[in-house]
Order: C-alpha cells, then structure tokens, then sequence
C-alpha cells in the first residue's frame, strides 16, 4: 500500500504542479520560462542567422516544438515522477536496511546561495558530461541517444528533441553523487534555467564570439560538430560532449573544431532511415534491442 500511496501522490502533485505552472505566470514558474527563453532565441535567429539559406521554420521545427514540452513537462506527468519516487523509495528502504539513514557527505546546502548554487552546477555538468560519453560509447544507449542526433537542420528547439530513455539514464547515474552533497534530483531553479538557456544557445543558428569564454561555455560552432554527420576515423564515437560547459572537452581532450562547420551535414550514417515521427522515435531504441537479441 506504501508504494501506491507513493505513486498516487506522486501523479496527484505532479498534475496539480504543472496546472498550477500553466494558469499561475510567474517568476519561478518552469512552463513560461520555456516559452521565454525559446522566445528569445527564435527571435535572433530571425534577426541573425548563421545559416541564412536555412528555413525560418526549419525541416522538423514543429516536431523538435513537441519535444520541447514533452521532455520538459509531459514525460515526468505520464511516468518519470512516479517512477523515480517509487525507485527512490526502494533505495532509500534498502539503505536503512544496512543502517544508512543520510547519503549527505558533505553539506553544502549550509553554505551561502551562490556557493552551493556553483558547487551544485558544476557537480551536475560534469556528471553529465560522462553521461554523454556513455550514451555515445555503449552501443546499446547510442540507439536512443540517436534521436537527438537525427536533427538534420539545426536550430533550438533542437535542444529538447531526445529520447525520453535519456531522462531515465541522467536522473539514475546523477543521484547517488548530487544526494552526496545534500542536493535532490529536482534541479535548483536558476541552475536548471540557466542550464536551459545554454542548451538552447548551443544548438541555435547564430554565430556568437565568445572570445575566451568558448573554452569555458558551449556554444554553436562547437555544438555544431557533435552533431556532425561525418567524423574523423578516431573520433566515431563522438566530440564536444560538453551540455553547458565546454571546460571538460578542452580538459579530456575530446574538443574538435577543425573549421567554421556552418554547412556541414547533420545526423549519423544511416540518419536518413531513422524514423521521422515521435512515436516511432520513441519506439525505435526497444525495437533496436528486441532484434539484437533474436
């Protein structure tokens, strides 16, 4: 009964949180920050793009839209809050089953805003970025992974377009380190926004100089070429697996800018018989698995 109880009221403040952030506009409200901060971006690729030949409303714009609010919102309403609290509650039940009542090591939730704020932040980022690496390097999380590498025209919606297994890969390698140092799996407001803006920047048609800053923060031309379709014979497993910091790529050696990239073609070999709409996109990884195995 414990666990229906967990997943009933997990469904229940789940719907009543999301209503509440569509009909309450707010500050601190996740829904119109989205909308904002897409806003924002749309508009200066209007103004400016990079790629000027390129549609206004890029090849599959309305299906990366879709996305957008599907990752962001709808996938955790069906099932991953539910999930992930039911999970949550196993471990920790299995952890005061052997004595441990507190994973906290360190408490930086004591500390001032902006220290724990930044701790909390680069922490997440770089559990991400191997994260990234993993879902490049194992062939079997590479097929869901491949959703996002299906963008073939390159804009911000494009941040959001992923399989929703990733959701699921992320928020399991990320909560053993971050529940290490006092943090939750539910993302710090300004961490999460400011990591949204990024994620868009980076996939978004403007051409930016950062000066310095490039080897600290992702951006365009360097997000370009993860997304390449063609790349050197040493790196087919991937580059510039940075999210919001490109700091890790230059560190691990795994940066790669060899020109401008404006016009390269986007996707992976194979790309152009990879499932178009959502369903199949969302099919495609289980069904990749089930003829592996037959």
């Amino acid at each position: 009964m414990d666990i229906l109880k967990v997943i009933s009221d997990s469904y229940e403040g789940y719907a009543n949180y999301l209503w509440n952030e569509i009909t309450y506009p707010g500050w601190h409200n996740y829904f119109y920050w989205l909308i904002g901060v897409s806003a924002f971006f749309f508009l200066l690729e209007l103004a400016k793009p990079w790629r000027k030949d390129q549609a206004i409303l890029r090849k599959d714009f309305w299906l990366d839209f879709f996305y957008m609010f599907f990752n962001f919102f709808l996938f955790s309403l069906i099932i991953y809050n539910a999930a992930s609290n039911v999970v949550v509650y196993f471990f920790n039940d299995l952890l005061a089953s052997i004595g441990i009542n507190n994973l906290v090591a360190f408490e930086v939730m004591t500390w001032p805003t902006w220290a724990h704020l930044l701790v909390g932040f680069i922490v997440r980022d770089f559990i991400q970025w191997w994260t990234h690496r993993l879902l490049h390097a194992s062939p079997r999380l590479w097929e869901f992974h491949k959703v996002h590498h299906s963008v073939e025209q390159m804009g911000f919606a494009a941040h959001l377009r992923y399989h929703w297994m990733e959701n699921v890969v992320y928020r399991t390698i990320e909560y053993i380190p971050l529940a290490l140092i006092g943090i939750g799996l539910r993302d710090f407001f300004i961490i999460h926004i400011f990591t949204l803006a990024v994620g868009h920047f980076n996939h978004s048609n403007i051409r930016i100089n950062l000066g310095l800053f490039k080897y600290i923060f992702n951006n365009p031309q360097m997000h370009i070429w993860h997304h390449a379709h063609d790349l050197p014979e040493d790196r087919v497993r991937g580059v510039n697996f940075g999210l919001t910091l490109s700091l890790w790529d230059y560190l691990f050696r795994t940066n790669y800018i060899p020109h401008s990239g404006r016009d390269i073609p986007l996707g992976f070999p194979g790309v152009e018989d990879f499932p178009k709409d959502f369903i199949h996109q969302n099919l495609h990884g289980f069904q990749n698995l089930k003829k592996k195995k037959t």
